[in-house]
């Protein structure tokens, strides 16, 4: 059961073979975020929203932990 849950905290290698941090951002909160914002921002490219999500994550002190999402959504709707 150990051996188990250090595999979950520890980084590791995906059934695709892509490296996976222990310290990347919830991908499925991140893909939740990306969708809803390119719902209300269809006139955006994906890459756009990105870096406006990543630019709302420069402004916040490097990190986007603690915001919550509907947070993140309007000041990243701001910026673009």
């Amino acid at each position: 059961e150990n051996s188990l849950q250090k595999t979950f905290t520890s980084s590791s290698v995906n059934p695709s073979g892509v490296f996976v941090s222990p310290y990347a951002l919830n991908l499925s909160s991140f893909t939740k975020l990306i969708k809803r914002l390119q719902e209300r921002h269809p006139e955006f490219s994906r890459d756009e929203i990105v870096e406006a999500v990543q630019e709302v994550r420069k402004i916040n002190k490097g990190v986007l932990s603690g915001l919550a999402i509907s947070s993140i959504e309007e000041k990243t709707s701001a910026i673009l």
